[in-house]
C-alpha cells in the first residue's frame, strides 16, 4: 500500500516541501531513496526502536521510501517522525485518513520522545503558503512555529501522541501565540546600559551618531580603555526592532537551531566571534551551507574585538557583504543568499604592545612592527568603516565618581528620532532605510554643502590624502549629525565633526 506524508527541507532561509512516499509490498528489504544523507539513512534504527518501545513495529516486508523531489539533497534527522508515521500508515497499523493536510517533522529518540529540529519558522511559513491545515513538530520548537498565524501548530512530546491523534482521534494541544503581544512584551530593556560607563563622553557621542545613521565604527585604544564595554552597550541605544525585522532575524536564527523556547526575537542580536574564526564560519557556507556570523548579526551588531588579530583573508571576505548587505553562497548545484545587514563595530590596540600614542607608557613596538600590525587591515576595509575614533583610558577621578551617566533609554530616544527623519527621507526606496546605506546619487541629493563647507572638506581631503570613498563617508556621517540636531541643511560644524572621526586617515599614525 502507498502512503504520502509531508515534511520540509530548508535551503538558505527558505523551506521546500518534501513529499515522503512510503510503499509497503510483498518481499523483504528496506530501500530509502531521494538523496538522503547519512543521518536520514540511519533513521531506520531509531524508528525501529521507537516503534518497538511504543507497541508497534516495522513490518517484515519490502519497504520502499522515496523522498521527492528526488534530485534535491535531504539532510538531518528531522525526518524521523515523517518516515515513522508513513511506515505505520502504509502498513495499515494505523488509520490516517487526514495525513495529507499536515506537515510532520521531528527527530526520534529510541523511546519515541522527540528532539528539537532546525528551521521550524521557515518551514511553518512555507506550510501556511501551501495551504496545509497544521504543522506537527517537537514541543521545543512549537512557540517558534506558532509565530505564523493561520496555521495550526501542535507541539508534541512523544510519537504515541501523533499515532493516537490520527488513529484514535485523540486531541492534540494547539500552541497559540499572540505574535504582536509577545513581541511588544519582550521589548524589555537589555542588561547593558550606557549609564554604567564612566567618562568617555566623546566616545558615547560617537556611538550615538553611529547608531543614529547605522554607521560602521572602529574603536582604537590601549588595553583597559573600555572599548569592549562600550561596544556591548551599542545594541541598547539602537531603535527597537520592527515586527518585520524581528521575523526576518528569527528566521535566520531558526535555521541554525538557536531559538528553542523563546519564540520571536525582540532584541537586536549582538555577535562577537573569536579572532580564530574561519572565513566560512564568518560569512556562512560549508558543504551544506549554513548562515555565518554576519547573517546571525542581521539587523544587529557584529563586534570584532582585536581586529588585526583576525586572519587577513577572513577580514577581506567582509568587504562585499558590507556594501551589498547580503551574502550569496554558490555551489555547483545550487545558490543560497543570506541577508546580512549589520552594523560592524571593531576594536583594536593602536600597536602590538598596545600603548602607542600613550605618553606615560614605554615604547615597546618598533616602526616596522607597527607597520606589520596595521597592514593586516586593508585600506579598502577601513574605507568601509565610516567612523574611526580613539579611546583613551579613563582617569581615576572619573572612575571613582558616583554620579550616573546618561541612560541608554535617553540616548535611544534621540537615535530613534533621527532614524524617523531618515525613514521619511528614504520612504520611496526599498533598499535604503538610513544614512549609512545611501548611494552616491542620494549623497549628492541629501548632503548639499555651502561654499565654506566645501572648502573645509577640500582642505581636509588634501591634508589627510582621503579616498573618494572616505569623502562619501564624511558626508554620510555629517548628514547623520545634522539629523540628530533636527537640521535640514548640512553645515560646516557637522562637516568638521565628521572629519574628526577619521583617525586612521591622519598623518603621523604610523610614525
Amino acid at each position: 500500500m502507498l502512503k504520502k506524508v509531508f515534511g520540509s527541507a530548508v535551503f538558505g532561509v527558505e523551506a521546500t516541501t518534501i513529499t515522503v512516499e512510503v510503499n509497503v509490498d510483498s518481499g523483504i528489504g528496506y530501500h530509502l531513496v531521494g538523496l538522503p544523507d547519512n543521518a536520514i539513512k540511519e533513521s531506520n534504527y531509531r524508528i525501529a526502536a521507537a516503534l518497538q518501545n511504543n507497541g508497534y513495529k516495522i513490518p517484515g516486508k519490502k519497504i520502499t521510501i522515496n523522498m521527492a523531489p528526488a534530485d534535491l539533497r535531504k539532510e538531518g534527522s528531522a525526518y524521523d517522525l515523517t518516515l515513522a508515521i508513513g511506515i505505520l500508515a502504509a502498513s495499515k497499523q494505523i488509520q490516517a485518513e487526514d495525513l495529507e493536510n499536515y506537515l510532520i517533522m521531528g527527530e526520534l529518540s529510541l523511546d519515541g520522545s522527540l528532539q528539537p529540529i532546525k528551521g521550524a519558522l521557515p518551514i511553518a511559513v512555507k506550510a501556511r503558503e501551501e495551504g496545509y491545515k497544521g504543522f506537527i513538530l517537537p514541543k521545543q520548537n512549537s512557540r517558534e512555529a506558532a509565530i505564523v498565524d493561520g496555521l495550526e501548530v501542535y507541539g508534541i512530546d512523544n510519537i504515541k501522541q501523533v499515532i493516537n491523534y490520527f488513529d484514535k482521534g485523540d486531541s492534540l494541544e494547539q500552541t497559540i501565540i499572540n505574535t504582536r503581544e509577545e513581541f511588544y512584551k519582550s521589548l524589555e530593556f537589555p542588561e547593558f546600559d550606557f549609564s554604567d560607563v564612566k567618562g568617555q563622553e566623546g566616545i558615547k557621542r560617537c556611538m550615538e551618531i553611529a547608531a543614529a545613521g547605522g554607521h560602521n565604527i572602529i574603536l582604537i585604544g590601549p588595553p583597559g580603555a573600555g572599548k569592549t564595554m562600550l561596544a556591548k552597550r551599542l545594541p541598547s541605544i539602537l531603535p527597537p526592532m520592527t515586527l518585520y525585522e524581528a521575523l526576518e532575524t528569527t528566521k535566520i536564527h531558526s535555521v541554525v537551531g538557536r531559538i528553542k523556547d523563546s519564540g520571536l526575537m525582540a532584541q537586536r542580536p549582538f555577535r562577537s566571534p573569536h579572532h580564530t574564526i574561519s572565513d566560512v564560519a564568518l560569512v556562512g557556507g560549508g558543504a551544506f551551507p549554513q548562515p555565518g556570523e554576519i547573517s546571525l548579526s542581521h539587523n544587529g551588531v557584529l563586534f570584532l574585538d582585536e581586529l588585526p588579530e583576525f586572519k587577513r583573508g577572513v577580514l577581506e571576505v567582509l568587504r562585499q557583504p558590507l556594501e551589498d548587505r547580503e551574502v550569496t553562497i554558490s555551489r555547483a548545484k545550487f545558490t543560497v543568499t543570506y541577508p546580512s545587514s549589520f552594523m560592524l563595530v571593531a576594536s583594536m590596540n593602536p600597536s602590538p604592545g598596545g600603548y602607542f600614542n600613550d605618553p606615560n607608557a614605554p615604547v615597546t613596538s618598533s616602526p616596522a612592527e607597527m607597520q606589520r600590525y596595521l597592514s593586516k587591515i586593508s585600506g579598502p576595509l577601513l574605507d568601509r568603516i565610516d567612523i574611526h575614533i580613539e579611546v583613551t583610558p579613563v582617569p581615576f577621578e572619573k572612575l571613582s565618581d558616583d554620579r550616573k551617566g546618561e541612560t541608554s533609554i535617553d540616548i535611544r530616544k534621540r537615535v530613534t528620532k533621527a532614524r524617523e527623519i531618515q525613514t521619511i527621507r528614504f520612504k520611496e526606496s526599498d533598499v535604503v532605510h538610513y544614512n549609512a546605506q545611501m548611494n552616491t546619487k542620494q549623497i549628492r541629493k541629501y548632503c548639499l554643502l555651502d561654499e565654506a563647507s566645501k572648502q573645509l572638506l577640500k582642505t581636509a581631503m588634501e591634508r589627510l590624502n582621503l579616498s573618494a570613498r572616505a569623502y562619501d563617508r564624511i558626508l554620510k556621517v555629517s548628514r547623520t549629525i545634522a539629523d540628530l540636531e533636527g537640521v535640514e541643511v548640512v553645515n560646516g560644524s557637522h562637516i568638521s565633526e565628521a572629519i574628526q572621526y577619521r583617525s586612521l586617515d591622519r598623518e603621523g599614525w604610523l610614525g
